[in-house]
């Protein structure tokens, strides 16, 4: 038996839970409108259709263009926010601690967007098979997080010690950091097949976050070493990989 010294006491449920709403209201709700561009740019041609989930829909920002766009056919947001009192009713909300597996029956959707959420959350692995749970066969997943291998991240990580995007102004909401490697092979041990990547071409300088590198090279500068987000497109296969 271990020594009672030598074992950790987990937090008490409800003071958790308190962690976790503080964190979520510390994110603010919304994402930067390049981040919502990115998005909205990319479903088309990814096809998204039907049945949408919005996983971690904050404000609803992204919501209310999506279904402002006419390209799905049932709109569901899932969030720890309370749903947002102007809200068209047209769209569902479901508020739920999203470390946690949603209660929602498994094949729901045909797309699921993510915006800036899989960095606030615990156990990325845990939420990725969600993901795949609810997704129907050939099901498309979008998400977002902050880049970490930006020019101006490469800088924080090594003037500082972390990754720009989790520093200490950004704690308690940042907690989890993930490269594209991570979600490669996140995505891959959750049954999704190989992601695209996709970047914002909008990204702040090493620090001065509010000059863009954009703007100082007027918009010549893009893609991975000048954006402060990535976007990851994965799909559901229709049938599940031989063995």
């Amino acid at each position: 038996m271990p020594h009672s010294a030598d074992m950790i006491e987990e937090p008490p449920q409800a003071e958790l839970h308190e962690r976790r709403v503080s964190a979520a209201a510390a994110s603010g709700g919304t994402s930067p409108d390049a981040i919502l561009a990115t998005v909205l740019n990319l479903l088309p041609g990814l096809g998204a259709h039907g049945d949408l989930l919005e996983f971690g829909a904050g404000t609803a920002r992204l919501a209310r263009a999506m279904a402002e766009s006419g390209r799905f056919r049932r709109l569901v947001c899932a969030d720890l926010l309370p749903r947002p009192a102007s809200l068209q009713p047209s769209i569902e909300w479901l508020r739920a601690d999203l470390n946690d597996p949603v209660r929602l029956p498994a094949g729901s959707f045909d797309t699921i967007v993510s915006t800036e959420v899989i960095e606030h959350l615990e156990s990325p692995r845990a939420v990725f098979r969600e993901f795949h749970r609810l997704l129907r066969p050939n099901g498309l997943l979008v998400l977002t997080t902050p880049n970490q291998e930006s020019l101006r991240s490469y800088c924080a990580l090594i003037g500082s010690g972390h990754f720009a995007g989790f520093l200490g102004q950004s704690y308690p909401a940042h907690i989890t950091a993930l490269l594209r490697l991570d979600l490669v092979r996140i995505g891959r041990e959750s049954g999704f097949g190989a992601p695209g990547f996709f970047y914002t071409n909008s990204g702040g300088l090493p620090k001065f976050p509010h000059v863009s590198w954009q703007r100082v090279s007027a918009g010549l500068l893009r893609g991975r070493l000048f954006s402060d987000n990535v976007a990851a497109a994965l799909r559901k296969p229709t049938s599940p990989p031989s063995r």
